[in-house]
């Protein structure tokens, strides 16, 4: 998805919800600060260390699509960014 300043904001804020409802809790902000880099220069942040249960999962990301407004045409591309992307596992 190529994202609009607005709808970067909203993945980056949604990731930040996501990380601090995880078990365990995290600070989105500070993965991303102290990630090692790959060869390629690519931030590796362990996201499959922390678990979210499936319900809040979706529920964080309907409310950050709603508190963003992200437009109904993008709503599904933004979701399946953040499914694809480096959120947390979910567990049922």
């Amino acid at each position: 998805m190529t994202a609009t300043p607005k709808e970067e904001l909203a993945l980056l804020e949604c990731y930040r919800r996501l990380f601090k409802q995880a078990t365990p809790s995290a600070d989105f902000d500070l993965l991303c600060e102290n990630a090692t880099l790959d060869e390629q220069g690519r931030k590796i942040i362990p996201f499959l260390d922390y678990e979210l249960e499936d319900g809040k999962f979706k529920q964080i990301i309907s409310e950050v699509i709603k508190e963003y407004k992200i437009k109904p045409y993008r709503r599904k591309a933004f979701e399946i960014t953040i499914l694809l992307g480096c959120s947390p596992k979910t567990i049922l």
